[in-house]
């Protein structure tokens, strides 16, 4: 990619409305722009983010044996007034009518219909288990959206529903979600912690939050510094109080919610009659399992987690393109020479972008950081002693290497 061609501009200053680091710094660099208040379009470096995500949750939802599907995001009324959600998602709920007076909704998660699919496609003990997950956007009415991509009206986000013949299969099936949780925020290196928390509108029993502690999120919650014991501030109460499981004191923190699991039961088959016949023949409710994983909000984050008063230092497996290719030099050998480097890193595999644009050296020095690009190749004065200088966006540390694709493996290979 030519930094001349990419759509998307750099900005200077933070706008107005702005107020935490994450959403400054996403504007700023080119990744997404407001449309309206908690709506927001994804620009190409936003966009490339998003599918590495994407792409790593996929992976890890179908290492678990979880098979993907896509349901739409219009549904009719009367799948949410089986359950009773059609009132109980109040005014959080996107409720139109289509040309006929029909009452639809914008789904901001699809348990019912999903319910429904399965009671269509698994009448016997002999399908289950089964696990299905979407990619899928959401659509919740924020009275007040705030932190940018943090409380957004629309939203992509992973959701999976497990479908079980008994309880113990049930948490099998969570189980097997918490450890795939586990390895999607370990590759995107985001430091979550696993809390105890509130079902809320979704309803169930056990249900669990993956929460990355940050001062700009909305989730409250108590941890004990002495044996790791975690919850939700709201549903245990613990403020002040000893750890039920040491004694200890624990801190009261902040953080931002980037995933919500809940063991289900049978709330929702139940209730929309959505059976299998078991071993004897009898008809039984299916024990389900709903997981969700905010797309969007793990891009925040990681910007929370990786920035400094530069800009963004995304982690190489996530960042838009791994290089950018920095030519400041205007000796005619040095622009061959960037452009053959380049365009060998993109045939070796490594997503780069070169900076071509007719701007000052600080403005591509400026624009770098500001989105973060694990390694920096600069193309300089050293470039007439055959050197190149090659700097890691993640410590700002700089050397002086050989103008090759193998000198720029081996600065990847110690980013992050």
């Amino acid at each position: 990619m030519r930094a001349s061609e990419l759509f998307g501009k750099t900005l200077r200053e933070t706008p107005s409305d702005v107020d935490v680091a994450s959403h400054s710094l996403l504007i700023r660099g080119g990744f997404i722009r407001v449309v309206s208040a908690g709506v927001y379009s994804w620009l190409p470096l936003g966009r490339a983010v998003l599918h590495r995500i994407e792409g790593i949750v996929r992976e890890e939802m179908e290492s678990s044996g979880a098979q993907e599907i896509l349901m739409p995001a219009l549904m009719p009324k009367e799948l949410l007034s089986s359950t009773g959600r059609w009132e109980g998602f109040g005014a959080e709920l996107y409720r139109l009518k289509d040309a006929s007076g029909r009452d639809l909704f914008l789904g901001p998660t699809h348990e019912e219909l999903v319910t429904s699919l399965a009671s269509s496609d698994l009448n016997s003990y002999r399908d289950l288990p089964l696990v299905v997950f979407q990619i899928q956007w959401k659509f919740r009415y924020a009275a007040r959206p705030r932190g940018g991509l943090l409380r957004a009206r629309e939203f992509p986000m992973k959701d999976a529903y497990s479908f079980d013949a008994d309880e113990e299969g049930m948490r099998r099936s969570y189980e097997k979600m918490v450890s795939a949780y586990q390895r999607v925020f370990e590759r995107c290196q985001i430091d979550v912690r696993m809390i105890e928390a509130d079902p809320g509108v979704m309803g169930g029993g056990m249900n669990q939050e993956f929460v990355l502690p940050s001062a700009d999120g909305e989730t409250d919650f108590v941890e004990c510094e002495n044996c790791g014991y975690t919850a939700n501030l709201e549903i245990s109460g613990m403020e002040g109080k000893p750890c039920p499981n040491c004694g200890g004191k624990p801190a009261t923190r902040r953080g931002i919610e980037l995933g919500h699991i809940f063991q289900l039961g049978t709330k929702y088959s139940e209730v929309m009659e959505a059976e299998f016949l078991d071993r004897t023949g009898k008809s039984t409710p299916y024990q389900m399992g709903c997981y969700g994983l905010g797309i969007s909000r793990m891009v925040a984050a990681l910007v929370d987690s990786y920035h400094d008063e530069l800009g963004i230092k995304w982690p190489r497996a996530l960042a838009p393109f791994e290089v950018v290719v920095l030519l400041v030099s205007q000796d005619s050998l040095a622009m061959r020479a960037a452009q053959k480097l380049y365009e060998e890193l993109e045939n070796k595999g490594v997503s780069a972008v070169i900076d071509d644009r007719d701007v000052t050296a600080g403005v591509k020095f400026a624009d770098a950081d500001l989105i973060g690009y694990p390694i920096q190749v600069i193309f300089g004065k050293e470039f007439l002693n055959g050197r190149i200088e090659l700097r890691t966006r993640s410590t700002n540390d700089s050397a002086l290497a050989a103008p090759s694709v193998k000198s720029v493996r081996e600065a990847l290979a110690s980013c992050l």
